[in-house]
């Protein structure tokens, strides 16, 4: 049996927002494989979001962050003096393919080294034969993750929580109601099921004695009157003039029952706070972006003839509602 490692270098090429969020599945199960080891992220073509916005969201699962560190990029890394002024680390995790970079990330002294890159042929771990590659970048970093468990990593480490985020989020949705969250919003239009359609679900919420809670960020500031005329018990605590920090985001979310979302870096937290999902697609395919929520229901548009997401009906979603409600309704006394 391979000794744990003590410490980790975990290699990206940079972090946006919208990537961050998706490697969080990935941070999270490593940390859950390995709570003793020191984990180092290393950007190495630009930023990462873990040094900036997302910092707090991945403090304690890793314990150090190299932004922007100019590795792995140039041909003259292949020669010389080492990366990284020739730090060592245990287990070495490259999460990108491009040949050139995994040369040059060998170079980092190591007990161990993990690539996909060039089919597995420069890494010291491997997957079975004929094992398929999943297509999902999530799955893949999670396919990672488990070469160097040697095995299924079913546990996922706990997100931190602020004091003061959860505090915020305590008074912004307070204990007793049982919320609903929506998130209506996405990085393009083309990838929103129409408002009006979320309007109309959260009424009939409402009128099941469930409070809507909507999640609107500054390109949906403008829906906000809306929501309100149409769901007056509705409540929309990103627009209270409180930073819509990603932990406040996702400390409301652990108070919601559950939650509908586009496919957005809004479905990403929501997931994040493992909460049941139900994620909503069309143009963008949900095998490579759906959010990896403990509890997942996806909806297509395509199940209705197009990618169109007008095309998803309310009722399918208020049926994907149900369902996740009927897991937790209370079960009836025999009289």
């Amino acid at each position: 049996m391979v000794e744990a490692p003590a410490s980790i270098l975990v290699y990206v090429g940079l972090d946006a927002v919208g990537d961050g969020l998706m490697k969080l599945p990935f941070v999270r199960a490593l940390r859950a494989a390995f709570p003793a080891a020191r984990i180092t992220w290393m950007a190495g073509k630009g930023h990462t979001v873990y040094a900036g916005v997302l910092g707090p969201v991945v403090a304690g699962l890793v314990d150090e962050v190299i932004d922007d560190a100019h590795v792995g990029s140039r041909l003259r890394e292949l020669v010389g003096r080492r990366p990284l002024d020739g730090r060592a680390f245990d287990l070495v995790i490259d999460t990108q393919r491009r040949l050139l970079t995994t040369l040059i990330l060998r170079r980092i002294r190591h007990r161990r080294f993990l690539s996909a890159a060039a089919g597995f042929r420069l890494s010291d771990l491997r997957p079975a034969a004929g094992r398929v590659r999943p297509p999902a970048m999530v799955g893949q970093l999670l396919a990672l993750a488990e070469l160097a468990a040697g095995g299924a990593v079913t546990a996922a480490a706990a997100l931190p929580r602020d004091a003061a985020a959860e505090a915020l989020a305590d008074g912004l949705l307070p204990p007793g109601p049982t919320y609903v969250g929506f998130a209506p919003g996405a990085g393009g239009r083309h990838k929103c099921w129409p408002l009006e359609r979320y309007l109309e679900l959260a009424a009939a919420e409402a009128g099941q004695g469930r409070v809507p809670v909507f999640f609107l960020g500054p390109a949906e500031a403008d829906w906000a009157p809306a929501v309100r005329r149409a769901v007056p018990h509705a409540v929309l605590p990103l627009q209270g003039g409180h930073a819509a920090t990603p932990m406040l985001t996702i400390a409301l979310a652990r108070r919601l029952a559950l939650a509908v979302a586009n496919d957005s870096g809004a479905g990403h937290m929501l997931a994040a706070a493992d909460i049941p999902l139900v994620s909503l697609f069309g143009p963008t395919p949900p095998e490579k972006f759906a959010p990896a929520a403990r509890r997942l229901a996806v909806i297509r548009a395509q199940a209705w003839g197009g990618e169109a997401m007008e095309l998803i009906p309310v009722d399918a979603v208020a049926a994907a509602m149900a369902g996740f409600q009927a897991e937790h309704a209370p079960v009836p006394a025999l009289l």
